[in-house]
Protein backbone atom coordinates (compact mmCIF):
# COMPACT_ATOMS: atom_id res chain seq x y z
CA UNK A 1 0.00 0.00 0.00
CA UNK A 2 1.31 3.59 -0.63
CA UNK A 3 1.77 6.25 1.66
CA UNK A 4 -1.01 8.19 -0.26
CA UNK A 5 -3.45 5.34 0.09
CA UNK A 6 -2.14 4.93 3.95
CA UNK A 7 -2.51 8.44 4.54
CA UNK A 8 -6.64 8.29 2.94
CA UNK A 9 -7.38 5.21 4.93
CA UNK A 10 -5.81 7.30 7.79
CA UNK A 11 -7.75 10.84 7.78
CA UNK A 12 -10.80 8.57 6.67
CA UNK A 13 -10.47 6.97 10.50
CA UNK A 14 -9.80 10.07 11.82
CA UNK A 15 -12.14 12.36 10.15
CA UNK A 16 -14.82 10.15 10.02
CA UNK A 17 -14.87 7.71 12.49
CA UNK A 18 -12.35 8.53 15.55
CA UNK A 19 -10.79 11.42 15.90
CA UNK A 20 -9.88 11.07 18.91
CA UNK A 21 -7.15 8.09 17.89
CA UNK A 22 -4.91 10.68 16.51
CA UNK A 23 -5.91 13.49 19.50
CA UNK A 24 -7.88 15.33 16.94
CA UNK A 25 -10.60 18.10 17.92
CA UNK A 26 -13.26 18.05 15.36
CA UNK A 27 -15.49 21.17 15.45
CA UNK A 28 -19.22 21.03 15.01
CA UNK A 29 -18.68 20.93 11.51
CA UNK A 30 -16.39 18.18 11.04
CA UNK A 31 -13.48 20.43 10.60
CA UNK A 32 -10.09 19.41 12.18
CA UNK A 33 -6.97 22.34 12.23
CA UNK A 34 -4.40 20.62 9.55
CA UNK A 35 -1.53 21.52 11.67
CA UNK A 36 -2.78 19.23 13.88
CA UNK A 37 -3.71 16.86 11.26
CA UNK A 38 0.03 16.90 10.05
CA UNK A 39 1.60 16.21 13.16
CA UNK A 40 -0.78 13.21 13.70
CA UNK A 41 0.63 11.85 10.52
CA UNK A 42 4.19 12.06 11.05
CA UNK A 43 4.10 10.73 14.69
CA UNK A 44 2.85 7.63 12.42
CA UNK A 45 5.72 7.86 9.96
CA UNK A 46 3.30 9.25 7.64
CA UNK A 47 4.56 12.00 5.18
CA UNK A 48 3.59 14.91 7.86
CA UNK A 49 3.68 17.66 5.47
CA UNK A 50 1.21 19.93 3.19
CA UNK A 51 2.41 19.25 -0.09
CA UNK A 52 1.52 15.56 0.13
CA UNK A 53 -2.06 16.34 2.20
CA UNK A 54 -2.74 18.59 -0.36
CA UNK A 55 -2.32 15.18 -2.99
CA UNK A 56 -4.09 13.37 -1.14
CA UNK A 57 -7.02 15.50 -0.72
CA UNK A 58 -6.95 16.91 -4.52
CA UNK A 59 -5.93 13.50 -6.21
CA UNK A 60 -8.54 11.43 -4.43
CA UNK A 61 -10.85 9.29 -7.09
CA UNK A 62 -13.67 10.04 -4.42
CA UNK A 63 -12.98 13.63 -3.27
CA UNK A 64 -13.62 12.48 0.51
CA UNK A 65 -12.00 15.08 1.89
CA UNK A 66 -12.03 19.36 1.60
CA UNK A 67 -9.96 21.91 2.70
CA UNK A 68 -10.58 25.47 3.88
CA UNK A 69 -9.67 28.29 1.02
CA UNK A 70 -6.57 29.30 3.46
CA UNK A 71 -6.04 25.78 3.99
CA UNK A 72 -5.82 25.83 8.00
CA UNK A 73 -8.67 22.82 7.84
CA UNK A 74 -9.63 19.43 6.90
CA UNK A 75 -12.27 17.56 7.36
CA UNK A 76 -14.27 14.62 5.27
CA UNK A 77 -17.44 15.53 2.98
CA UNK A 78 -19.47 12.46 4.52
CA UNK A 79 -19.46 9.14 5.50
CA UNK A 80 -19.49 10.10 9.63
CA UNK A 81 -20.25 7.63 12.20
CA UNK A 82 -20.07 10.76 14.31
CA UNK A 83 -21.81 13.54 15.08
CA UNK A 84 -21.59 16.64 12.76
CA UNK A 85 -22.97 18.96 10.76
CA UNK A 86 -21.67 19.11 6.98
CA UNK A 87 -24.74 22.16 6.49
CA UNK A 88 -25.84 20.16 3.54
CA UNK A 89 -28.75 21.83 2.19
CA UNK A 90 -31.89 19.88 0.48
CA UNK A 91 -31.71 18.96 -2.95
CA UNK A 92 -33.88 17.74 -5.76
CA UNK A 93 -32.73 14.32 -7.23
CA UNK A 94 -32.72 13.36 -10.74
CA UNK A 95 -35.01 10.51 -11.32
CA UNK A 96 -32.63 7.53 -10.71
CA UNK A 97 -29.68 7.27 -8.54
CA UNK A 98 -27.73 3.78 -7.88
CA UNK A 99 -26.50 1.80 -5.08
CA UNK A 100 -23.52 -0.66 -5.48
CA UNK A 101 -22.68 -3.39 -3.03
CA UNK A 102 -21.51 -6.69 -3.03
CA UNK A 103 -24.31 -10.27 -3.13
CA UNK A 104 -23.55 -10.70 0.78
CA UNK A 105 -25.41 -7.95 1.65
CA UNK A 106 -28.34 -7.93 -1.58
CA UNK A 107 -30.60 -10.49 0.22
CA UNK A 108 -30.76 -8.33 3.43
CA UNK A 109 -31.65 -5.27 1.49
CA UNK A 110 -33.59 -6.25 -0.40
CA UNK A 111 -36.04 -7.42 2.59
CA UNK A 112 -34.71 -4.03 4.76
CA UNK A 113 -33.95 -1.67 2.35
CA UNK A 114 -31.50 0.76 2.02
CA UNK A 115 -30.31 1.33 6.00
CA UNK A 116 -27.74 4.27 7.03
CA UNK A 117 -26.13 1.54 9.69
CA UNK A 118 -23.48 3.60 11.54
CA UNK A 119 -23.25 6.56 9.15
CA UNK A 120 -25.16 9.55 8.67
CA UNK A 121 -27.07 8.96 5.65
CA UNK A 122 -27.43 6.10 2.98
CA UNK A 123 -25.00 7.11 0.50
CA UNK A 124 -26.12 6.98 -3.51
CA UNK A 125 -23.99 7.46 -6.69
CA UNK A 126 -25.26 9.50 -9.77
CA UNK A 127 -23.86 7.11 -12.18
CA UNK A 128 -23.83 3.55 -12.79
CA UNK A 129 -20.41 3.46 -12.96
CA UNK A 130 -19.59 5.34 -9.83
CA UNK A 131 -21.90 2.48 -7.77
CA UNK A 132 -19.91 0.07 -9.49
CA UNK A 133 -16.65 1.15 -8.26
CA UNK A 134 -18.27 1.62 -5.02
CA UNK A 135 -19.44 -1.94 -4.91
CA UNK A 136 -16.49 -3.64 -6.47
CA UNK A 137 -14.35 -2.55 -3.01
CA UNK A 138 -15.70 -5.61 -1.59
CA UNK A 139 -15.97 -8.36 -4.17
CA UNK A 140 -18.02 -8.45 -7.27
CA UNK A 141 -20.30 -5.36 -7.37
CA UNK A 142 -24.31 -5.55 -7.45
CA UNK A 143 -25.70 -2.22 -8.66
CA UNK A 144 -29.49 -1.46 -7.31
CA UNK A 145 -31.45 1.60 -9.41
CA UNK A 146 -33.19 3.87 -6.87
CA UNK A 147 -36.30 5.76 -7.84
CA UNK A 148 -35.24 8.91 -6.33
CA UNK A 149 -37.55 11.30 -7.66
CA UNK A 150 -40.67 9.28 -6.61
CA UNK A 151 -38.97 9.00 -3.03
CA UNK A 152 -38.93 12.85 -3.09
CA UNK A 153 -41.99 13.16 -4.02
CA UNK A 154 -42.99 11.24 -1.45
CA UNK A 155 -41.33 13.74 1.03
CA UNK A 156 -38.35 11.91 1.28
CA UNK A 157 -35.18 14.91 1.41
CA UNK A 158 -32.15 14.37 -0.43
CA UNK A 159 -29.05 16.13 -0.18
CA UNK A 160 -25.66 16.43 -2.51
CA UNK A 161 -22.38 16.73 -1.17
CA UNK A 162 -19.67 18.65 -3.66
CA UNK A 163 -17.98 15.57 -4.54
CA UNK A 164 -21.85 14.50 -5.96
CA UNK A 165 -22.72 11.50 -3.96
CA UNK A 166 -26.63 11.77 -2.80
CA UNK A 167 -27.51 11.28 0.65
CA UNK A 168 -30.47 10.37 2.33
CA UNK A 169 -32.08 8.60 5.57
CA UNK A 170 -33.17 5.40 3.65
CA UNK A 171 -34.64 4.03 0.92
CA UNK A 172 -37.34 1.71 1.02
CA UNK A 173 -37.65 -1.45 -0.80
CA UNK A 174 -40.47 0.11 -3.14
CA UNK A 175 -38.48 2.68 -4.35
CA UNK A 176 -35.30 0.02 -5.96
CA UNK A 177 -34.76 -2.51 -7.66
CA UNK A 178 -31.81 -4.45 -8.64
CA UNK A 179 -29.98 -3.20 -12.27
Amino acid sequence: MTDLVRISKTLSLWLRHRPEVAELELDAQGWADVDAVLAALATRNLPGDIETLLHVVDDNDKQRFELTPDLARIRARQGHTIAVDLALTPATPPAELYHGTVERFAAAIEREGLRKMRRHHVHLSPDIETARRVGARRGAPIIFVVSAAAMHAEGAVFHVTENRVWLTDAVPPRFFRRL
